[in-house]
């Protein structure tokens, strides 16, 4: 039994990749063209996201292929699209349904719980913004999580945001890297985590040692911290996801320009 719920945490925290991804693209505008629907995406026949074309060698012919004008590298097309085939499965079929029952909390509770794990984040935003030599960012982020984390209540409150105006400055190790000058490289999607690039990706590592439950917690509570962060997030979101795999041609490359946008942007801290 024990094996089994670590198993299940485990999924929880690799998928949160996977929202995380989700919550990227909505804040990011892009455009591409919509999706024109004969049927759901179940039964669109050849035009179906989900058949064996996209494992065809085609993808890197000149006639269905964008590369030339792709905002990253992308040589592992073929490998990524068959991850995020595999990473959309286990969106629909595991993480949806688990978070559809947990809305049956009330939604100012689930928003509470979200700023809860958003506050136990900020030592990484600290931490990459000292790096940065962003101090100013190092002050708003120290003076939020001193107040929500006291006047706040364990961050179940926002009042640095609500009263004093005092936003969030997301930093991590990939944007630390970015502002270093180290490029991208080039696009993956990894399993459960989604969306990323070669520099984001080594960058999650550091990153992950950086994560406070993990100085005090055993992994089984740190893996159990992220599931419920995961879970509670979905069930917060308004179905971003389902919105592009519905309405875009082709929702990986979708997710791939506006993952690669909203990240430049957060590098350039745009």
């Amino acid at each position: 039994m024990r094996t089994f719920t670590v198993r299940i945490l485990l999924f929880c925290l690799l998928a949160h990749g996977l929202t995380g991804t989700v919550y990227a693209v909505s804040a990011t505008t892009i455009t591409a063209p919509p999706l024109l629907l004969a049927a759901d995406a179940s039964s669109a026949g050849d035009e179906d996201l989900y058949n064996d074309d996209l494992y065809s060698d085609d993808l890197y012919g000149d006639e269905d292929t964008a590369d030339d004008d792709a905002l990253i590298a992308d040589p592992l097309e073929t490998v990524n699209r068959g991850v995020f085939w595999f990473n959309d499965k286990c969106y629909f079929y595991l993480l949806k349904p688990i978070a559809k029952g947990w809305r049956i909390v009330p939604q100012p509770v689930r928003t509470g719980l979200g700023n809860m794990f958003a506050n136990l984040s900020i030592p990484i935003h600290i931490a990459n913004a000292m790096l940065q030599l962003k101090f100013d960012s190092v002050g708003s982020e120290t003076l939020r999580l001193l107040v929500n984390t006291t006047i706040g209540l364990g961050g179940f409150f926002d009042p640095a945001a609500d009263l004093w105006k005092i936003d969030e400055k997301k930093e991590d190790f990939g944007q630390t890297l970015g502002y270093y000058g180290v490029g991208e490289g080039f696009y993956l999607v990894l399993p459960f985590l989604g969306a990323s690039d070669l520099r984001d990706g080594i960058g999650m590592i550091p990153d992950s040692y950086a994560y406070p439950v993990r100085w005090f917690a055993d992994n089984e509570v740190v893996l159990g911290v992220k599931g419920a962060a995961t879970i509670n997030g979905v069930s917060i979101d308004r179905d971003t996801y389902e919105s592009i795999v519905n309405e875009q041609l082709d929702p990986y490359l979708f997710i791939r320009d506006a993952y690669i946008q909203h990240r430049r942007a957060q590098v350039e801290d745009k």
